[in-house]
Formats: structure tokens, C-alpha cells, sequence
């Protein structure tokens, strides 16, 4: 039973963590809503600050979940700038870590996120070394990319994921020279598998950047603080300006850890353990999205999802279930891209070694497509690039785990919500 005297903590300011605030009054919670933000920006959205916001193609307030007088105006405790440093489960509080003060919850939620994995090579203490995982790294990296542009500088990026393919499309735009260090033998390796990793590294090529699959840097040469070249372990030796760090990100579950709350370990995704509730392993505590590990069953795994509709829907359902509603959390991961012309979407779940064959429908070639991954003849992802309006019936063939004919799946003539009914 929830009301009016309880008090719901949210640690975390980002997309979720705004989210729950949101539902938990539009629910019609009216106890007290404390939300702590380790930032000093008001909650905002990620995406952009690899797309639009670091293109200069949106405005740095386009980015922000509410605006700025929306938590007074619905009566939420916004705690801007400050980290909470304990949590005392047995007196139901949480500390803040600059001045000791100590809060008591009801039920707290844990949105902490993720925190961008550190190159631990020499060098990285270079004034031109970056991250992008923040506002504020964005800020700075937007005035980077454009100095390099003009100048005709160069930026060396290690690791060929998301982040990493992002900014080297947006420092081309710019004008500046860049070049791309994977490990995998492709882009993307780990996501879409050499088969549709190609694409990616074809359309990058096709704008100028360079990329040096199988190595890894293994030092940041600088002189003066300032960053001259990147090494990596088969000798070679790259120009470099400016260096980013796009190998990954890691959940931030020290708080959480500290607790005793019961952890995944990292070999399989790393984060906070919790049910089909979003409840972890105190039936008080709650998490929610990129630390979270959930249940899914449609994949019969345990999954942790770094993107942007994992942290706008999981962070509802969180709420929710604090408020005491029947909630299962088993959505179908989504996440989507643009880069230059592409933009793509794709929906589920299949890791190299779990399809057994990728039906392509459309042209490859002109990048208008949509590739599925099947085992047995059952879809478990899809990835639409510059084909619109179709996220619904992939993710209606993913979820219905039905046998479809591939021919048909290939065949663009073919409705997709014709197959698997």
C-alpha cells in the first residue's frame, strides 16, 4: 500500500531516472519524489550527444528530459551535483557523499547508468585524450572535432561500436581526418556479426576514414601534453591530434556492490541483478536502466541493454512496480543510428554464434534493406536501414518465436505482418 507519508529516492539523473520521477505523478504518487543527479545539467537525454547535439545540428536544450521548472512544478526534489555514497539497508537511507546527510526511503530506485570504459595504456593523461558519455564531454568534443576540421587535424578512435562510428561520422562532417582501431575484424563485430558489420565499414570508407581492424592501441605518444600519435600492438604507428576512447561502457554498480545487492558478473554483461519487476535482490531497491540485468524470456537469457529505450521504458516500469502494480519488464531491445545518410533501427537480440542465417530483404547495396536473424527459421532480430515504419511487425515476429518461411522473409513484395500469423 502506497501513500502520501512515503518517501521513493531515485539515484541516478539520467533518461530512467527522470522517467520514474514522471510516472511515479502521473501515476498519482503523491508521497515525497527525491531524485539526486551526480551532474549539474538537469537530466537529459544521450543519444544526441553523439547525433544532432554534437553535429550542431540541435540546440544544447533540445536535450534535456523536462524543462528546467518542471520538477518544482510537480513537486520532485531535484538534487543536482550530488553523489550518494552509502546505502544503509537495514535503516533504509541513502548518504550523500559531500556532506554526510542522510535520507530516508521507502523504496529506492537505482539508475545509475553506465561510465565509459578507460584505454589503460600510456598516455591517456594527454590533453587531446577524450570520452563521450556526458553533456559536458560532448560540449568539449563539438569544439574538437570542429577545430580539427579546419585544420585538417586528425582524430585517431579506438573501438568501432556505436560511439566510436558516430563521432568518426560526425568528424567527417566536420572535415576532419579520422581513423577508426578495432580489435574485431569488422565494425559493429559484436552487435551484427561480419555479415552486416561490412556495411557499416563500407560506408565509412566510402567517407574517408580509415580503419585498422585487428590491433588495439598500446600507447598515446604526446609531447607538451599535447597528443601527437597513436601506437598499437602490430607496430604501426597512426597521426593524431586528438584521441577517443569509444571501447565501451561499464555499469556503475559500486554503490549497489557496496550494499550487498547481488551483482551479474561482467563475463556476462555485468549490473545489477534483478526480476521481470525491475527489483533486485531487496525487495525495496529497484534498478533500472543501463546498470540493470533483467530476465528476458523470449531470449532465455539474462540481458543488460546500454540504449536509449531501455532507460525511456524501463524506467516507467520501475516505477510502477514500486507503487506496487503487476509489471513485467520483457521488452524487446530497440536501439537505432544515424550516421551521414543511414539511419537504421533494429530490434532484438542475437549475438554472433546464436543465428544460424541472416535473410537480407531489399538492396544491400543501395542501403535500403532490412536483414533478419533467424535460427531454426524463428527471427530473433532485425535491423531496418533507410526502410521506415516496420519496427512494429519485426518486433511482432521476434516476440511471436513462430517458424516463417525465409523466402518470404527475403521476398520485399511480401507484408511482413503476413508472416508468422
Amino acid at each position: 500500500m502506497v501513500d502520501a507519508d512515503q518517501t521513493f529516492v531515485i539515484v541516478g539523473g539520467g533518461l530512467a531516472g527522470a522517467k520514474a520521477a514522471e510516472t511515479l505523478r502521473a501515476e498519482g504518487f503523491t508521497g515525497r519524489v527525491i531524485l539526486i543527479c551526480d551532474e549539474r545539467d538537469h537530466p537529459y537525454e544521450r543519444p544526441p550527444l553523439s547525433k544532432g547535439y554534437l553535429l550542431g545540428k540541435a540546440e544544447r536544450d533540445s536535450v534535456f528530459v523536462h524543462e528546467p521548472a518542471w520538477y518544482a512544478q510537480h513537486d520532485i526534489e531535484l538534487h543536482l551535483g550530488q553523489t550518494v555514497d552509502h546505502i544503509d539497508r537495514a535503516a533504509k537511507t541513502v548518504r550523500f557523499g559531500d556532506d554526510g546527510t542522510l535520507v530516508r526511503y521507502d523504496k529506492l530506485l537505482l539508475a545509475t547508468g553506465a561510465e565509459p570504459r578507460r584505454l589503460d595504456i600510456p598516455g591517456t593523461d594527454l590533453a587531446g585524450v577524450h570520452h563521450l558519455r556526458r553533456l559536458a564531454h560532448a560540449e568539449r568534443l563539438k569544439g574538437v572535432l570542429a577545430a580539427l576540421g579546419r585544420d585538417n587535424g586528425h582524430l585517431v578512435i579506438a573501438g568501432a561500436g556505436w560511439i566510436g562510428l558516430e563521432v568518426a561520422a560526425a568528424a567527417r562532417t566536420y572535415g576532419a581526418e579520422v581513423t577508426v582501431i578495432e580489435h574485431g575484424p569488422t565494425p559493429l563485430h559484436s552487435v551484427l556479426g561480419p555479415e552486416l558489420g561490412n556495411v557499416f565499414a563500407q560506408l565509412h570508407r566510402e567517407h574517408g576514414v580509415r580503419f585498422h581492424f585487428g590491433a588495439r592501441l598500446t600507447e598515446i605518444v604526446g609531447q607538451d601534453g599535447m597528443v601527437l600519435a597513436a601506437r598499437t600492438d602490430d607496430g604501426e604507428e597512426h597521426p593524431a591530434h586528438d584521441v577517443l576512447a569509444a571501447i565501451g561502457a561499464a555499469p556503475r554498480v559500486g554503490l549497489a556492490e557496496a550494499a550487498g545487492l547481488e551483482l551479474v558478473d561482467r563475463a556476462s554483461g555485468g549490473g545489477i541483478a534483478v526480476d521481470e519487476r525491475l527489483r533486485t535482490s531487496d525487495p525495496d531497491i529497484y534498478a533500472a536502466g543501463d546498470v540493470a540485468a533483467f530476465p528476458n524470456a523470449l531470449f532465455d537469457t539474462r540481458l543488460r541493454v546500454e540504449h536509449w529505450a531501455n532507460a525511456l521504458n524501463g524506467g516507467p516500469a520501475a516505477a510502477r512496480a514500486m507503487l506496487g502494480q503487476d509489471v513485467t519488464y520483457d521488452r524487446v531491445p530497440y536501439f537505432f543510428t544515424d550516421q551521414y545518410d543511414l539511419g537504421m533501427e533494429y530490434s532484438g537480440w542475437a549475438p554472433p554464434g546464436s543465428y544460424d542465417q541472416v535473410v537480407i530483404r531489399g538492396d544491400v547495396g543501395k542501403r535500403e534493406f532490412i536483414a533478419f536473424w533467424a535460427k531454426e527459421g524463428r527471427v530473433l532480430a532485425g535491423m531496418n536501414v533507410n526502410v521506415w515504419d516496420v519496427t512494429e511487425p519485426i518486433q511482432k515476429l521476434i516476440t511471436s518465436g513462430a517458424v516463417v518461411d525465409t523466402d518470404a522473409l527475403a521476398d520485399p513484395h511480401v507484408p511482413l505482418d503476413s508472416l508468422g500469423a
